[in-house]
């Protein structure tokens, strides 16, 4: 399809975005930025995080790992549902009760100044590492398809993307995400839908034949049962609830989206939604998945990973098809990075700066502020998307998993202390824990096999590091003196 006409769309796409931006950011503030001025609707939040969740990288690299370990990901969703139903219950009401517009100010509360700090930087770290992840793959898939053809390098397509989402956000923050987010994920979704249907009219299948076809293609495979794999089912349910306990209930940017609904009642009733609907929507991309490899192989299309949906639908599609996938595509990747941008912006002014508590600084100047950190982190965004650019892994979800694992983990183990006992730690020193939990899980991944023989350690070392920031905690501890 000609490169031209799918980026005339893409334009298309992106204004629509900016009169939405305008419309919402209009007599907007600091509160509006940070969080919505605790007044967003929580069915609107709990849509739009649909889309903020899944990504680009879900929908590119879900369907894409089907060929390679078949529908064994719904292990990990099914925790993913259970880590959910932990936020809803134990994590939201504590960030409700606290008032809290970041939620690494229960870390000071409860730890220390240093704690508050450690927790705030491992957000910005993660959350950066992940977003850049994720909008490398999107963007690299823009790049081959439409601005190669333009002549534009990859440099500049990342920054035009970034350009982009700074219009949007710039001034609307939270206020305007909530309402870009539930547009994005209706045109991801679409998107999704759309794929489906026609694929499965391509193969001349149902639904219920399709499906039949997986099964006998070894394609539905789900639970895998042997211990000592990677894939066991108890090992991914498990690393699925404490991805999501960290990665939704200890990340500023999902968490700021659920606080800045009006009531916890509706708070919970947007988490609990946003869990039963996901599930359902990842069900979908792995059945996509699978017409993926079966209609590929119908062509004689021998792409795997990362490459076999972006190939199939913008080579092997009708254009109507093939304009649909790109604004699906878009849909996927604006909602994870300009939520990301967004929520390190509002926790670097607030957790690290400080501006929120300065007194001596008016409003102007705190905006002008959070204006300039804005901007700042775009910059950070395009270098990182380049080192990823320099790394090009085929699957970027094992990348951004693996990734959290290092990077979430002692943001699990910090909140998890703080919230299971009541002993006083020694602030100073929880610093010096949270650098080394990483370490030790990394030199454990890279000699696990010499450790542990057949035995796989994979998506739960988030949890073996979290306990071994737990567990440092506890030695750098006491009891409170009152108790």
């Amino acid at each position: 399809m000609s490169p031209t006409l799918l980026f005339s769309f893409v334009i298309a796409y992106f204004l629509v975005l900016l009169g939405v931006a305008w419309y919402t950011s209009r007599n907007s503030n600091n509160d509006s930025f940070f969080i919505g001025n605790k007044n967003s609707n929580w069915m609107l939040v709990a849509f739009g995080m649909i889309g903020t969740s899944l990504s680009g990288v879900t929908f590119v690299s879900v369907p894409g790992a089907v060929g390679r370990d078949a529908f064994t990901y719904f292990q990990i969703v099914i925790g993913y549902f259970l880590g959910y139903l932990v936020i809803a219950y134990v994590l939201l009401p504590l960030y409700y009760r606290l008032n809290l517009t970041s939620i690494y100010n229960y870390l000071s509360t409860r730890l220390g100044f240093k704690s508050y700090k450690t927790g705030a930087s491992f957000f910005i770290l993660s959350r950066t590492l992940g977003a850049t992840a994720r909008l490398y793959l999107v963007v690299k898939i823009l790049q081959d398809a439409i601005l190669t053809s333009f002549g534009v390098p990859f440099w500049l397509t990342t920054l035009i993307i970034l350009v982009m989402i700074l219009l949007y956000t710039y001034e609307g923050g939270v206020k305007t995400i909530v309402w870009t987010d539930t547009l994005q994920t209706s045109g991801m979704l679409i998107g999704l839908l759309v794929c489906v249907w026609y694929i499965l009219k391509a193969l001349n299948y149902g639904v219920g034949e399709g499906l039949q076809a997986m099964t006998d293609a070894g394609y539905t495979n789900m639970f895998v049962t042997d211990p000592s794999s990677k894939l066991f089912f108890l090992k991914q349910v498990l690393a699925g609830a404490f991805i999501t306990i960290t990665m939704t209930g200890m990340d500023q940017e999902m968490m700021q989206k659920n606080i800045s609904v009006r009531t916890l009642k509706d708070s919970q009733k947007n988490m609990i939604s946003f869990a039963a609907v996901l599930m359902v929507v990842n069900l979908l991309f792995l059945f996509l998945g699978g017409l993926l490899y079966m209609y590929g192989k119908s062509l004689g299309v021998d792409a795997t990973g990362d490459k076999i949906f972006p190939l199939l639908a913008l080579e092997h599609m009708p254009p109507a098809v093939s304009v649909i996938f790109i604004i699906a595509l878009i849909s996927a990747l604006f909602p994870s990075a300009d939520g990301a941008i967004t929520a390190l912006t509002s926790s670097f002014c607030i957790d690290i700066l400080g501006i929120q508590r300065r007194d001596d600084l008016s409003e102007a100047q705190k905006k002008k502020t959070r204006q300039r950190v804005h901007l700042t982190f775009a910059a950070i965004f395009l270098f990182f998307v380049m080192v990823f650019h320099q790394i090009n892994s085929p699957s970027m979800i094992g990348v951004i998993l693996k990734v959290a694992g290092y990077t979430y983990g002692p943001l699990l183990g910090l909140f998890s202390f703080g919230i299971l006992t009541k002993r006083a730690v020694n602030d100073r020193l929880v610093p010096v824990v949270a650098v080394i939990s990483p370490i030790i899980c990394f030199l454990v991944d890279k000699y696990q096999a010499s450790l542990f023989g057949g035995f796989e350690i994979g998506l739960e070392l988030l949890i073996l590091n979290g306990l071994l920031t737990f567990i440092g905690l506890w030695l750098i501890s006491r009891k409170p003196v009152n108790s």
